[in-house]
């Protein structure tokens, strides 16, 4: 049953996992996180710091959700020094995720997109489809949840780094436009970089294939109501995070291209 909270409420950390390098997963049990869909994210808060959205990256472990924090600025290096029986506060979840399609679909993901991608990844595994995965990353220790993709999807997970220490050597995008040549997918799911999802947009298009990606800005209120997170006519908070291809191509002038940052200002999406 797909759930939305828009309550305060604190949880306690069950566990914390180091996933690789600057990355730790925060493991708690919340009812309200239990009812999300594959896509959907949180606000998660801590007091006199601040508050940030972060995909769920598990919804349903035995009870257990997750969120998985990459460290890159005060409020998220706080969340990766936390350890089991700390609390958080949580709003959420919030957002339209994903939605199941396709028999034989790919999934494309770098950086931390896999958080946002591994529940939609266990929900088709569930239901008897294997997708083939192109998990991309700078360096090897930074792919994020390689050992479970692996053990879910077997040969059908495809490692691609950067500097080439795993896997194929190149970006994921490059790869994925590969397999889009080669193969006969009826649907792409993309969460990463921008300027990834973008090349892989472009490839999508290119072959006719529907894609679902999941886009990032800055989300202060996770309601529609203060407008930092527009892409074109859209709140990435309310009517994303996941856009499908009709949406996409209604904002491609920004996409990959521009973004609001705190102050409102519009700055360059880098990679």
């Amino acid at each position: 049953m797909h759930i939305k909270s828009e309550k305060n409420r604190t949880v306690e950390l069950t566990d914390v996992v180091s996933e690789c390098r600057d990355v730790s997963s925060l493991i708690f049990r919340d009812e309200e996180t239990r009812g999300a869909k594959p896509g959907q994210y949180l606000m998660v808060w801590l007091p006199g710091v601040d508050e940030v959205p972060m995909s769920v990256s598990a919804i349903d472990m035995d009870g257990l959700s997750r969120i998985t924090v990459r460290g890159v600025g005060e409020m998220t290096f706080k969340l990766n020094s936390l350890s089991t029986g700390d609390r958080v506060g949580l709003r959420g979840p919030f957002g339209n995720g994903y939605t199941v399609q396709g028999d034989k679909p790919l999934f494309v993901a770098g950086g931390s997109g896999a958080a946002s991608l591994m529940p939609l990844v266990e929900e088709m595994h569930r239901q008897g489809t294997t997708p083939t995965f192109v998990l991309g990353a700078r360096s090897a220790d930074m792919l994020l949840f390689a050992d479970r993709l692996e053990e879910t999807l077997g040969e059908n997970l495809i490692v691609s780094t950067d500097d080439g220490s795993r896997g194929y050597s190149g970006y994921a995008s490059g790869y994925a436009a590969m397999l889009m040549e080669e193969d006969a997918f009826d649907m792409v799911y993309t969460c990463g970089p921008e300027l990834m999802m973008a090349k892989v947009y472009q490839s999508a298009r290119g072959h006719g294939l529907p894609i679902q990606a999941s886009l990032e800005r800055y989300v202060k209120c996770a309601v529609g109501l203060c407008g930092n997170c527009a892409i074109g006519p859209y709140r990435v908070c309310k009517d994303g995070p996941v856009f499908d291809a009709d949406m996409l191509s209604e904002v491609r002038s920004e996409f990959g291209v521009s973004q609001m940052d705190a102050s409102g200002r519009l700055i360059r999406v880098e990679h």
